[in-house]
């Protein structure tokens, strides 16, 4: 009868939804498929990213959000309204409260188009809510305690670095660099260097399976196919986890500079907690081998990374839909 509340993590890359006393529903890639002649959606979702690449001239398969942002704003919208009506979650007589995750640094005109995107989807009363702080108290962090909680959330489009305290955050960061910009330097690097051209499928298969931050540390090997750029014809090749490691130095040096930036901005007191309780590693790119061991030598600090680190931002939405009103919370927007 009466609408149920929803958690959405609005990802880069997945788009995971919590329901109210029902836990994590949905967890799906943020893709939408659409037939360019006639704008219509033909696939959302895991549908959807099967198409990626493989798909002729009049189809093609959409990220609506980019860097953790909408790019496409009537996609976005599509893609919503299309996991909303699946869950089934409005009630006869009422529309579902929706609290959505964004990154710390984003500008008032993109909250404004989260919101909108997510109330033309058919939500009641949108709150936005930052990312860290979500993904902190998914983790299992109490953040609500006046000493110092640290978390470092690698998701699809954006990584968010920030230190919490007391419900809040002290101090933060969030870069352009995460999930994406890792597929696309490996993509790059076997481009560069072996003269093949790969699709962003095959460079995310490369990154889950034998990809490593650390170079030694790791010693797996893959055969991957593409396009010859000199011959044209399909070509194998193999690489190795040390080659990834190499790929992707640029990158990861990017997210430990903005952890150290976050670090060297804390108050004292507060770094002295996070020495006794370490920084807490969630998102997608918490799984990428080797990252804890890199950033706990670089920033001298004991690292962990989070039980689900990829659910802990919806999980975190849950918790939050449970204790809405009770908990005081920075309006954003």
């Amino acid at each position: 009868m009466f609408a149920r509340d929803i958690g959405i993590d609005l990802g880069t890359a997945n788009v995971l939804i919590h329901v109210k006393g029902k836990g994590i529903v949905l967890n799906e890639p943020s893709v939408v498929a659409i037939d360019k002649n006639t704008n219509k959606v033909l696939a959302v979702g895991e549908e959807a990213r099967r198409m990626v690449g493989r798909t002729p001239g009049n189809i093609v398969a959409i990220r609506p959000l980019k860097d953790g942002v909408i790019a496409d704003f009537d996609v976005t919208e599509a893609m919503l309204k299309h996991f909303i009506h699946k869950l089934n979650v409005k009630g006869v007589l009422s529309k579902p409260r929706i609290l959505i995750c964004c990154p710390t640094n984003i500008t008032s005109v993109e909250q404004k188009a989260i919101r909108e995107a997510a109330e033309k989807s058919g939500g009641k009363n949108v709150e936005l809510a930052e990312e860290p702080k979500v993904a902190a108290i998914g983790a299992g962090m109490d953040i609500f305690q006046p000493s110092g909680n640290m978390v470092v959330d690698i998701g699809g489009g954006t990584t968010d670095v920030a230190v919490l305290s007391m419900g809040d955050i002290v101090t933060s960061s969030s870069i352009k660099m995460a999930g994406d910009k890792f597929d696309s330097d490996i993509l790059n690097y076997i481009k560069r260097k072996y003269k093949l051209l790969i699709g962003e499928r095959t460079a995310e298969d490369i990154k889950l399976q034998i990809a490593t931050v650390v170079e030694g540390s790791r010693k797996e090997s893959m055969d991957i196919r593409g396009r010859d750029m000199v011959s044209g014809l399909p070509r194998t090749i193999t690489i190795t986890s040390d080659e990834i490691a190499d790929a992707l130095r640029e990158s990861v040096d990017v997210i430990v500079q903005a952890a150290k930036s976050v670090l060297e901005r804390t108050p004292p007191e507060l770094s002295a907690d996070i020495i006794d309780r370490g920084v807490i590693l969630t998102g997608g790119g918490a799984l990428l081998h080797g990252f804890d061991v890199l950033l706990a030598n670089e920033l001298k600090v004991p690292v962990l990374v989070a039980e689900n680190p990829m659910d802990c931002v919806a999980i975190g939405t849950g918790i939050m839909l449970e204790t809405m009103g009770r908990i005081p919370r920075k309006k954003l927007g």
